[in-house]
């Protein structure tokens, strides 16, 4: 499996490994989004939702909606603050999981979301609502890591974006170039590609975890965090590795 996934996380990026990176996690946000709806009656992904939910609740005097769509909307501005300092300590300490920091915390969160999302949803709904914070938490988490990764090139919590870029694209591929002595217009087709393919995870994820949550609930949750656990262990592994050596060339010094 290590040979697999051998520089997905890593320092070391490539515009292949940002993909695969990509994919796989627009595949788990989609599973949390589709899921948690599920699981908690909201979406976390995007906060396009959440900020109009806000503007309306304001308008209609919910007071305690407001203070919830804030909540929210915080939450996942401090997912992405955090992402940000963990992966530029990461860089200014040359570890090799730079990248893989934000993903470890993640999963830690989906695990605890996992093991006791259940037992904490049905005690209250303050409760509940701190359940819906953790999820965007998690989500500005995961957004913030693969667009530092990738130079704001792959985005994967939403995918309006993604598909706008699609359409624009579309147009390009369809446009007719009659006069030769214009500057043709010509779709990127890469880039086509890749945006098709980060809906398409999206969606797969989605459904995964829609029917999952329908079926065992959020003991769902522990696979997506074992996966992005097995997707930072290899850089863990270098830099404890890297720290061994070092302490022990130390010692004989």
């Amino acid at each position: 499996m290590f040979p697999l996934i051998r520089g997905w996380t890593d320092v070391q990026r490539s515009p292949q490994a940002n993909l695969r990176l990509g994919l796989v996690l627009s595949f788990v946000a989609g599973a949390i989004n589709a899921g948690g709806f599920l699981a908690v009656g909201r979406y976390t992904s995007h906060m396009t939702g959440i900020v109009s939910s806000i503007a309306d609740d304001v308008v209609l005097g919910h007071g305690t909606l407001v203070l919830a769509g804030l909540a929210c909307l915080i939450a996942f501005v401090l997912g992405a603050m955090c992402t940000a300092i963990m992966v530029n300590w990461g860089l200014r300490q040359r570890l090799h999981s730079s990248y893989s920091l934000p993903l470890l915390l993640e999963s830690l969160a989906l695990l605890v979301f996992g093991l006791f999302g259940a037992a904490i949803a049905s005690w209250s709904q303050v409760f509940l609502a701190m359940t819906v914070v953790l999820l965007c938490f998690i989500m500005g988490l995961q957004n913030a890591v693969i667009t530092k990764i990738s130079h704001a090139e792959i985005r994967t919590t939403h995918v309006t974006g993604l598909v706008t870029d699609i359409g624009i694209e579309m147009g390009k591929l369809l446009y007719i170039n009659r006069l030769a002595s214009d500057a043709p217009v010509r779709a990127n087709r890469q880039r086509l590609r890749v945006h098709i393919a980060l809906v398409l995870g999206f969606l797969l994820g989605g459904l995964v975890g829609a029917l999952g949550f329908k079926s065992w609930g959020y003991i769902t949750t522990l696979p997506l965090a074992a996966l992005l656990w097995l997707l930072c262990l290899r850089p863990l592994i270098n830099d404890w590795r890297q720290g061994a050596r070092f302490f022990s060339n130390d010692r004989r010094d």
